[in-house]
């Protein structure tokens, strides 16, 4: 097997077999370690991204005016298009090299983030943020599938994905932080610039600390494969989206069904040619196909506790944006402390047992979150979501060090495509699942608490939601808010109770099905 790398050092294309690459470069070195904290920049600002405009979006509106279609489509394009492309740049990456890719997507990011600075109007931000989320599907996948070209070593290899794992979670956490910082002497603007120092960055420090790896081409890029994935994700996406929402009505279930017949399509097509945009022949490897499967469940239940823990902090215990982003300071810690941790750990102990370990924690921190309504308070919820996020940093890092490690070399972009695309889908299905299911029992709680003599809009806006009830400023609503508060605790509570059981069961799951993968200090050997 052959592939054409090119040298950083010497800037000479050259090709080489794998067991040469391995004889040669046995141990990662200094420009191996710089060139992965460029690689940890964009990481970060991917992650920071997903999380500033939340802050931004009540500024922004206020300026720009957008309906309520037009608000939603704001904050929905940049996902849809991460999710939709991921699979397509992977592979992209593949063939016309990794590191051109990730520049190439870094000017995007760029131009586009200057675009959505400056949009004029809500359509104009609306294609910023769709150009925003093309451009981060080709950092996503590019960025992790280098790491598998710089760190040949198993061990080093997963303490390297560790740290990058460790930096996307990071720029999420610190989001509210930064937004709340800028949006107090600039306008909301000034939260999309944010992506221009570090895009400079890496495309001055990329072609001196980055090699280029460019995978044998056999065979055109399909271009109706293209857009078979986007039919069948797309519409995925959209189902989980828009259900949490408005629930099961026939036309996301509609758009759903189309989805699943395009991803048959798909997958068929793949089996048939000779140059696939995803060799679905990785399945077929019981590794691959487990450690995908207890990334996309683990991160089903961290989503909804992001969801959820964000909400109790700002609506319930009225923390400003801020403040409640300070208190997200130690869960970030404690996922830091996983994805370099949980790699050295995996050195002398299995990864599926660490990972297993580390999941049984979480679900005690889920039943923490269950039990605020009666243990209530800034303590538990911290704790709670800190266990979490220490559940999270461990199969982020070992799970795609496990899926990264079970592909061949040439498909390392494809996949890095699929365990990214598997996280985006976890994280929204967990958005859905337990919003829906808080709000359920929302409803629930609060339909007795509303009196019949109340005004017509104030009793929608408290059978809503607790944010919305939380926009009515009247004296009545201001003795309801209490029990509104309550009301969404409980359902909290509810959605953290079956969060806490499935990830017990994805813990032994993960033990069982992951538990003959080696240590990484005996796949070195």
């Amino acid at each position: 097997m052959t592939f054409e790398t090119d040298q950083h050092h010497t800037g000479v294309s050259q090709p080489f077999t794998m067991s040469e690459t391995t004889a040669s470069r046995k141990k990662a070195g200094p420009i191996e370690w710089a060139g992965l904290a460029v690689l940890a920049l964009p990481t970060a600002l991917l992650g920071l991204d997903m999380t500033l405009l939340y802050l931004a979006l009540p500024a922004l509106a206020e300026d720009l005016r957008p309906s309520s279609t037009q608000a939603l489509w704001i904050m929905d394009a940049y996902g849809f298009m991460i999710a939709g492309f991921l699979i397509t740049m992977g592979t992209l990456g593949d063939r016309i090299g990794r590191r051109r890719l990730l520049m190439i997507g870094a000017i995007a990011f760029g131009a586009a983030s200057v675009l959505a600075a400056f949009s004029p109007t809500a359509n104009t931000l609306i294609a910023a943020r769709a150009v925003l989320g093309v451009a981060g599907a080709t950092l996503m996948p590019s960025t992790l599938a280098l790491i598998s070209n710089m760190f040949l070593q198993p061990s080093q290899r997963a303490l390297a994905i560790g740290v990058w794992a460790t930096m996307f979670a990071l720029g999420m956490a610190l989001g509210p932080l930064v937004g709340g910082i800028l949006l107090s002497h600039f306008w909301w603007g000034s939260a999309f610039l944010v992506a221009l120092p570090v895009v400079a960055i890496v495309l001055i420090a990329g072609p001196w600390l980055l090699p280029e790896y460019r995978a044998p081409v056999s065979g055109r890029f399909d271009l109706l494969s293209v857009a078979l994935s986007l039919a069948a994700i797309l519409p995925v996406v959209y189902f989980v989206k828009e259900s949490a929402k408005t629930g099961l009505t026939p036309v996301p279930i509609l758009v759903l069904m189309t989805g699943v017949v395009c991803g048959a399509i798909f997958v068929k097509r793949q089996r048939i040619l000779s140059s696939p945009l995803l060799d679905v022949r990785l399945f077929r490897n019981g590794t691959f196909s487990a450690a995908l499967g207890i990334l996309l469940f683990g991160l089903v239940g961290v989503g909804g506790a992001m969801l959820l823990v964000t909400q109790y902090l700002q609506l319930v215990l009225d923390l400003p944006p801020v403040i409640a982003g300070l208190w997200m300071g130690p869960p970030a810690f404690m996922m830091i402390v996983a994805g370099i941790g949980a790699p050295l750990l995996a050195r002398n102990i299995r990864p599926a047992f660490v990972m297993a370990g580390s999941l049984a924690l979480s679900a005690v921190g889920y039943l923490l979150l269950a039990m605020l309504p009666w243990m209530p308070g800034l303590t538990p919820v911290t704790i709670g979501y800190a266990l979490v996020y220490l559940g999270l940093g461990t199969i982020a890092a070992l799970g795609t060090d496990l899926v990264v490690g079970a592909t061949p070399p040439e498909k390392a972009g494809s996949a890095s495509a699929m365990s990214e695309t598997v996280q985006e889908l976890g994280i929204a299905l967990g958005v859905a699942l337990f919003g829906s299911l808080t709000t359920l029992v929302y409803r629930e709680a609060i339909f007795d608490r509303i009196s019949k003599n109340l005004p017509q809009d104030v009793s929608a806006a408290f059978a809503d939601s607790l944010w919305a009830a939380s926009t009515i400023a009247t004296p009545v609503a201001k003795d309801l808010i209490v029990d509104a508060k309550a009301s969404f605790v409980s359902g909290m509570s509810a959605s953290a109770a079956v969060a806490a059981v499935g990830v017990a069961l994805l813990s032994v799951l993960c033990a069982w099905t992951l538990g003959q993968a080696p240590t990484l200090s005996d796949s070195r050997k």
